[in-house]
């Protein structure tokens, strides 16, 4: 079933899902978009995305809209998650942060790779 207003490829929808926040409720989107374009910019910068960037306004831009066909590129969005969640509702324990952050920069390394072009 899905719920009126609930964009299900949309990158906020996801994040906010991702979060824990029920998309429809608006209350965090100034902040939530803020830290996506945030992780789009570091992403843009390991060339991951479109070329010039990418960015969001609301919940309607989607996953293509950012990675188009690619789909070896999926990994952006756990680190898109991954990205927020640490600023937006980071956890109780360093332990758990550090993890985090393990994790991201795993994916930011893997997601570089993997755009560039294989040398020949």
């Amino acid at each position: 079933m899905v719920v009126k207003g609930e964009n299900m490829d949309g990158i906020l929808d996801t994040i906010k899902k991702m979060l824990g926040i029920d998309p429809t409720d608006t209350s965090f989107d100034t902040d939530v978009i803020t830290l996506i374009n945030s992780a789009f910019m570091n992403l843009e910068q390991l060339n991951v995305g479109p070329f010039g960037g990418f960015s969001i306004k609301d919940n309607s831009a989607k996953w293509t809209d950012f990675l188009g066909s690619v789909t070896n590129q999926e990994a952006a969005k756990t680190y898109i998650y991954l990205k927020v969640k640490m600023v937006f509702d980071p956890p109780a324990s360093s332990t758990v942060l550090e993890a985090y952050n393990r994790e991201s920069q795993e994916v930011a390394y893997r997601l570089m790779m993997q755009a560039e072009p294989p040398s020949i």
